[in-house]
């Protein structure tokens, strides 16, 4: 069974998906009580699986008429996918950062999902026993390597 997060991100994406601009605008606390959640759950799963990383970008007014807005960020063609690894990554990036480029390149269907498994796998701190900033480094070298052959014609 899924945990609320996940369920939360499930059908946030759902209402984006289904979204003609792309966009969705919800209010913290109608979807907290629709989920039967505390406010803060709701922050929580923004603020960790709707990142600018990703693929997001967030807005968000508080106040009475407040509002939370999430906006896809597209990656429209090839070459600006890879224009966007050249400067994501630059000479060096942390696993996070990694790992976000890599969720945002599987969810816009650049990367399957063996393919996103096999770079993580190859990517993390465990593999890479190293020092930083020579982790990152690395991390960058292998990490753009791997995406250029992969999306490269």
């Amino acid at each position: 069974m899924r945990n609320i997060s996940d369920l939360i991100e499930h059908y946030l994406k759902q209402i984006l998906q289904n979204s003609s601009d792309g966009a969705v605008e919800i209010q913290r606390n109608d979807l907290a009580e629709k989920f039967s959640c505390v406010p803060s759950q709701i922050n929580y799963v923004i603020s960790t699986r709707f990142t600018l990383e990703k693929g997001y970008y967030v807005e968000s007014k508080r106040g009475g008429g407040g509002y939370i807005r999430i906006q896809r960020v597209d990656l429209p063609s090839l070459e600006a996918v890879q224009r966007h690894i050249h400067e994501t990554v630059g000479d060096q990036i942390d696993q996070t950062a990694a790992e976000g480029l890599i969720y945002q390149l599987e969810e816009a269907d650049f990367l399957t999902d063996r393919e996103a498994r096999l770079i993580r796998a190859a990517i993390t701190r465990e593999v890479l026993a190293l020092k930083l900033p020579l982790r990152d480094e690395i991390r960058a070298r292998i990490l753009r390597s791997i995406l250029i052959s992969l999306l490269t014609k």
